[in-house]
C-alpha cells in the first residue's frame, strides 16, 4: 500500500489548508485512517483519525473543533481540513493507516503504514 500525501503550503494565522492522502489500494476502505504531525525536534503527534466508514471520529484535544478529518473511500482518499491555523500547527503532516483490528488507537506503533508527507507552515 502507498499512501500519498499533499496539500501542504504556506499559510497567514488564521487561514485554512486542506491536505489530502490518497491510498493506491482498494483495501483502503477496510482500515481505520489518520493524520498525525511531526514538528522540528519534536515526537510524532496524533492529530485526527477516522474509522472506514467515515462515522467516527476522534481528534486531538489540540485541533477540537478547527481541523475536520473526513474520506471518501470511492476515491480511496482521506482529507483534513485545517482552519483557524495557528502557528504551532507548523509541522510535516502524515496521513497513516490503522493495522488490521486497531480501531481506536492514537499511538502511532499502532499504524502500519504511512505517507511521505506534506510540510505545513503556519506564519504569524
Amino acid at each position: 500500500v502507498q499512501l500519498q500525501a499533499s496539500g501542504g503550503g504556506l499559510v497567514q494565522a488564521g487561514g485554512s489548508l486542506r491536505l489530502s492522502c490518497t491510498a493506491s489500494r482498494r483495501e483502503f476502505s477496510n482500515y481505520v485512517m489518520a493524520w498525525f504531525r511531526q514538528a522540528p525536534g519534536k515526537e510524532r503527534d496524533f492529530v485526527a483519525r477516522i474509522s472506514w466508514n467515515g462515522g467516527n471520529t476522534y481528534y486531538s484535544d489540540s485541533v477540537k473543533g478547527r481541523f475536520t478529518i473526513s474520506r471518501d473511500n470511492a476515491k480511496n482518499t482521506v482529507y483534513l481540513q485545517m482552519n483557524s491555523l495557528k502557528p504551532e500547527d507548523t509541522a510535516v503532516y502524515y496521513c497513516a493507516r490503522a493495522k488490521s483490528g486497531y480501531w481506536r488507537s492514537s499511538d502511532p506503533i499502532s499504524y502500519d503504514y504511512w505517507g511521505q508527507g506534506t510540510l505545513v507552515t503556519v506564519s504569524s
